[in-house]
């Protein structure tokens, strides 16, 4: 595996101040935040994938807003059925049976679950709503699913990632688009050992590659960080611009992704 499974870090955090400027829609039946760039169009898109906060999170709003501001079409659906959890859980929360058993009708939220809602977004994404390039973003429990649908005829053209949980190995392996990490250096999901594991298989790869570690940091910073300490808001900033700044050469330019 290179990543841990989720773990309490996962869930706590602090909530942002900020009105989020999208709109709450459906796909299907699959409850779906939308952000439009200045433009309004669709061709260069971005889908975000979430913690386990969910796609209501305002953290996670305002950073959809933030990419649509860079001039990306955003989508960021709903990945739990209505069941996320809420930010900042008490510590006996057990966070490894809502994976497996506790969601609606006692589903859980693997991929048995998870793959159908992205796979449905992503062919809306590129069927009806006008999306030529796609690159995805996920955050912790959410990459996972950028390196699920990085496979060869997935549909993910572009993927980044944030303090990844729940990564096999042999999903990086099988990604197939151009990939950037920015890890945290405090991370009992994506520790040291891991992000070396990550590394070897990428630069045994055949696609680009960065990872980008940010120190005085834990866990969750690129969504959840405390704004009010110079160093988290800095890493949580510079996490972002990395991540558009990827989008931006591999999604907005020419550069080889995935076919």
């Amino acid at each position: 595996m290179a990543s841990n499974p989720p773990a309490r870090c996962c869930t706590i955090g602090v909530k942002h101040e900020g009105e989020p400027k999208g709109e709450l829609k459906k796909i299907g039946d699959i409850s779906t935040y939308f952000a439009y760039p200045e433009d309004k169009q669709t061709a260069n898109a971005i889908l975000v994938l979430t913690d386990v906060i969910g796609h209501e999170f305002n953290n996670a709003q305002l950073l959809a807003d933030q990419f649509a501001a860079n001039g990306y079409f955003v989508v960021m659906p709903d990945l739990f059925q209505g069941d996320p959890i809420p930010l900042n859980r008490p510590a006996d929360f057990d966070i490894m049976a809502w994976l497996q058993k506790s969601g609606p009708e006692g589903k859980g939220h693997g991929p048995g679950q998870t793959d159908p809602v992205v796979e449905k977004v992503i062919k809306e994404m590129k069927s009806n709503l006008g999306v030529k390039k796609l690159g995805s973003v996920g955050y912790c429990f959410g990459a996972k699913y950028v390196a699920r649908f990085s496979a060869k005829g997935k549909g993910i053209d572009v993927g980044c990632m944030a303090h990844p949980s729940f990564v096999d190995a042999e999903e990086v392996k099988a990604m197939r688009a151009p990939l950037s990490i920015a890890a945290a250096e405090t991370d009992q999901i994506f520790p040291v050992e891991k992000r070396r594991e990550t590394e070897d298989i990428l630069k045994e790869h055949d696609i680009p590659y960065q990872m980008s570690l940010y120190s005085d940091v834990e866990h969750g910073f690129a969504v959840r960080a405390d704004m009010n300490n110079k160093r988290a808001k800095f890493a949580k900033e510079a996490a972002f611009l990395q991540h558009v700044q990827w989008f931006d050469e591999y999604v907005k330019g020419k550069r080889d992704s995935a076919a």
